[in-house]
């Protein structure tokens, strides 16, 4: 009677383990049945980060199983594809990445995909990148891609990955989307262009509240927790004093906390950002020296799991994130 219950045993942690790594691999996926209402056969897209998650699934609707490789309430930075990942992504009609070395692993996964199979899209693609220098990137490099702006071959340069956090720049990743969707199915561009279109037009919407939340502000300076917001802080007129640099995994000096506290008292600010993805500790640290308060400025890398769980999205963060920021920079009602 043993054996049965130790193989019934085994089995059922098999069976567990397998629902586990299932919930983390599905997290994020969108319209999974494998054809359309028509009984078409639904792209397969892999997508790299939340962002492009959710402007491919806006895009795609019914025509495509959309999948987000970072699992919900992961940090993207750092994160690393297992090797599981790599095979969904060399299975993948299109495989969409953000570029800008937001994914140093990207090369490697390049590598291994059938051009001919896949249609592999770089989200960076026509937009100006911005480069910080070592000081304020902590000296993580990030090599030169294919995207156009004006990289020089041979040359390695601490790129700001974050380009998403740019309302504009989300619409040319849109576009940089709907042209790989198309390529990929011809027969269905129409119905990708409306739908970009559509989802465009809720993007210049959120970019005007912007203009018009921050236009006025009495601050014009945000303390952060990492370096997340350089490409939101350079649309709108606002200069982004970060704790960390690019990578929030790089815990601050002393000196860096003692100087961040030091900004916040001479220049009175009074709300010490934070994100739901990274622990809240130095920024309520350095909130408690300054006499501030901390508040969430969401970099929308990822979701966790109740966001989602809520039903929000890019644009749904993105407001809440103008809201607090107009908080923050004290702007009147």
């Amino acid at each position: 009677m043993k054996k049965p219950r130790c193989v019934t045993a085994v089995l059922l942690m098999v069976l567990i383990l397998g629902l586990i790594q299932a919930g983390c691999v599905s997290g994020y996926q969108k319209n999974i049945a494998a054809t359309t209402d028509q009984g078409d056969r639904k792209l397969k897209i892999v997508t790299t980060i939340y962002p492009l998650y959710d402007f491919t699934r806006n895009i795609a609707g019914e025509k495509a199983e959309v999948l987000c490789l970072v699992a919900p309430g992961s940090e993207p930075h750092g994160w690393e594809p297992t090797p599981r990942d790599l095979a969904e992504i060399q299975k993948a009609d299109v495989f969409i990445y953000c570029g800008a070395g937001m994914e140093e692993w990207i090369e490697k996964a390049i590598n291994g995909i059938d051009k001919q199979r896949t249609v592999v899209v770089d989200a960076s693609r026509n937009i100006q990148l911005i480069t910080l220098t070592d000081e304020e990137s902590d000296g993580a490099e990030f090599p030169d891609t294919d995207s156009s702006a004006g990289s020089v071959n041979g040359k390695r340069h601490n790129i700001d990955p974050h380009i998403w956090l740019d309302p504009v720049n989300a619409m040319q990743m849109v576009e940089n989307i709907c042209a790989g969707l198309a390529k990929a199915d011809p027969a269905s561009k129409e119905f990708y262009d409306a739908n970009a279109l559509g989802y465009r037009k809720k993007l210049e919407e959120l970019d005007g509240e912007y203009k018009k939340g921050l236009a006025n502000a009495p601050l014009r300076e945000f303390i952060t927790s990492h370096a997340a917001f350089g490409y939101l802080a350079k649309r709108y007129g606002l200069i982004q004093i970060p704790v960390r640099g690019l990578s929030p995994e790089v815990e601050p000096t002393p000196a860096r906390m003692a100087e961040v506290v030091k900004i916040a008292k001479e220049k009175n600010i009074h709300y010490i950002f934070f994100e739901t993805l990274v622990s809240p500790k130095i920024s309520q640290i350095i909130a408690g020296e300054a006499g501030a308060q901390t508040l969430v400025l969401n970099p929308v890398g990822g979701l966790t799991q109740d966001e989602l769980n809520r039903g929000e999205d890019y644009l749904s963060i993105m407001r809440k994130n103008l809201a607090n920021l107009q908080k923050g920079l004290e702007v009147r009602p």
